[in-house]
């Protein structure tokens, strides 16, 4: 029973493995609709790759629950690395959606404040950490990112992405 067991397990990894790839791992968000917020980032862009990114945009994030600079501009079909900077004493993150999906996120983030984020198009940050996204911008128009912790967004901590 043990070593069938074992298998049946195992034999179920590649699957499991499949599904958080096409979902993302985001630990934290059971019984949320993770797929259908990510069909909501229609309109916001895709993860990009490393070799086409044509420029580094640094943003740094502070305890004034700040983002510098709070708005960017790009063109569309850019492939943008963003260089993020947490340098304050608290944790910060930077998440790019549309403002609806952020505020739904931010929802969840309130009912959920210790949930993890892996997600391609979201950052968090430890005090004094740094890290990067790499973000393909494909059409034309506005695109937002805020701070999900619990009450930083509602304090400030957002911002704008025009895409030309």
């Amino acid at each position: 029973m043990k070593k069938t067991l074992s298998v049946l397990m195992l034999s179920l990894l590649p699957g499991l493995a499949l599904a958080a790839g096409e979902h993302g791992a985001h630990g934290g968000h059971e019984g949320h609709d993770m797929a259908g917020m990510q069909q909501n980032m229609h309109g916001v862009g895709r993860p990009g790759t490393a070799a086409k990114v044509s420029r580094t945009v640094e943003v740094v994030m502070s305890d004034d629950m700040r983002f510098s600079p709070a708005q960017i501009e790009v063109k569309a079909g850019e492939t943008v690395r963003l260089f993020v900077k947490n340098k304050g004493k608290l944790a910060h993150e930077l998440v790019i959606g549309n403002l609806a999906s952020l505020q739904e996120h931010a929802e969840m983030m309130r009912q959920m404040p210790d949930m993890q984020h892996a997600e391609s198009n979201m950052i968090s940050l430890q005090p004094g950490q740094v890290g990067g996204l790499i973000w393909t911008f494909d059409q034309a128009g506005s695109v937002d990112f805020a701070c999900l912790i619990p009450g930083h967004m509602e304090a400030g901590m957002k911002g704008s992405i025009r895409v030309e």
